[in-house]
């Protein structure tokens, strides 16, 4: 079976619907958004909690209520949304092979945006010792367990992770009926913040109760069948704790659902893991755009969406012109910075996203000094009170005017 559209957005998320509701918008006709999951809107279905669309519709939702105001937003705007729908390879430039209840096919489109989104690293990815006893999750899991398959999980939990992706897996066992035992994270302080703030507001009295462990690693989960506790190592002194627990959720950690843009050969981020994209959201192939948390570590579901309003408007100016930039120069980063984004300067670009580049590093450093450079010529160079791990950071672009297109390609790096 062979489908043709005029856009192909994979990825039915806030970034992939906010994309085709924009295009439409703009006039841009026969657009199909294809998910693999049985059901649209992304993962925001499964956090039941409050605190969405504050931003993008001016009102407090719980995940289930956004992810539907977007999907029902798609389908009144005229968008084709295809779930259960898996893309499983590339069969051209710009035609993607699909299989669905309905068969195996090829659907092609005058451009294509990825929007397939983030994932968290399970346990076996992040190397933590032990045995291997039911009772271990990440944040989405044990989401899909409580939310989707209303499944029991546990009695008392151990959080592994002090972000703000945190804060949805405590709220999701506190629905659950779980005792949190700890929130553990081996930075020298939580990352909540904000989020933390408003999340006491309801919590107040839970959160105070539950401990938060600082510069804390995870030495190795006990437990045969079923997990019976963690043991843990504070780095600051050495000592070893054993927290008594039925059920493990590590949190954060994100890497790219980049199998698609993979597949596609196209340049990667050695940072991101996500495909290399310049200022206009355009990947190292013509016709091939990236949006939303594909990009990057996990942002919110609004920053997503937000994201791919900007993307439909260089993707509609592709359709009308054609224009692909002709040069682009990576943007490379060294530690603490983990990455940035946009990760590639084209001669397209005369602003990146909101008028800045945005990164995030890997641990706490203060009185830092942030520099973009060149060829060892310093374009910019901002100064920090403090970097902060898991949470993103900002450098205006100013210095863009200053890139030599010609020339070697961009550092961003941390002195001081």
């Amino acid at each position: 079976m062979t489908r043709e559209t005029n856009v192909l957005v994979v990825g039915a998320g806030p970034a992939g619907l906010a994309s085709a509701i924009e295009m439409k918008r703009l006039g841009v006709d026969r657009i199909t958004v294809v998910d693999r999951e049985p059901e649209a809107g992304g993962m925001p279905r499964m956090c039941h909690h409050t605190g969405f669309g504050i931003w993008d519709f001016h009102r407090l939702l719980s995940g289930p209520r956004y992810a539907r105001r977007y999907v029902e937003l798609a389908k009144v705007s005229g968008v084709e949304i295809l779930t259960s729908t898996v893309i499983i390879g590339w069969d051209d430039a710009r035609a993607l092979t699909y299989t669905s209840p309905s068969g195996v096919g090829v659907i092609s489109g005058n451009a294509v945006l990825l929007a397939t989104g983030v994932r968290e690293r399970p346990r076996p990815a992040r190397l933590v010792p032990g045995t291997r006893p039911h009772g271990v999750y990440t944040t989405g899991s044990l989401q899909r367990f409580v939310y989707e398959r209303r499944l029991p999980v546990g009695k008392r939990a151990v959080i592994v992770g002090a972000e703000e992706v945190s804060l949805s897996a405590f709220m999701t066992l506190r629905e659950a009926g779980l005792e949190v035992a700890a929130i553990t994270t081996k930075h020298p302080r939580h990352q909540m913040y904000f989020p933390y703030s408003l999340a006491k507001l309801w919590l107040v009295d839970l959160l105070n109760r539950t401990p938060i462990l600082t510069s804390t690693r995870v030495r190795r989960i006990l437990g045969l069948r079923r997990v019976e506790g963690v043991e843990v190592v504070h780095e600051d002194t050495g000592r070893t704790e054993v927290i008594p627990c039925d059920t493990v959720v590590f949190t954060g950690d994100w890497i790219p659902e980049n199998e698609v843009a993979r597949s596609g050969d196209i340049v990667m981020d050695r940072g991101t893991l996500g495909p290399q994209v310049d200022g206009g959201f355009r990947a190292s192939r013509i016709g091939i755009f990236a949006a939303g948390n594909l990009l990057h570590g996990a942002e919110t579901a609004a920053t997503s969406a937000m994201e791919g309003r900007m993307a439909a408007h260089q993707i509609a100016r592709f359709l009308e012109d054609g224009v692909w930039p002709e040069v682009r120069l990576p943007v490379h980063v060294s530690s603490p910075i983990l990455w940035v984004y946009p990760n590639s300067i084209s001669n397209s670009d005369s602003r990146l996203p909101r008028g800045r580049l945005a990164f995030r590093v890997d641990r706490f450093v203060d009185g830092a000094a942030v520099q973009v450079k060149q060829g060892g010529k310093t374009l910019y160079t901002r100064s920090f009170r403090r970097l902060v791990p898991n949470e993103t950071l900002h450098l205006p672009d100013e210095w863009l005017e200053h890139v030599d297109l010609n020339g070697e390609p961009l550092e961003v790096t941390v002195t001081g």
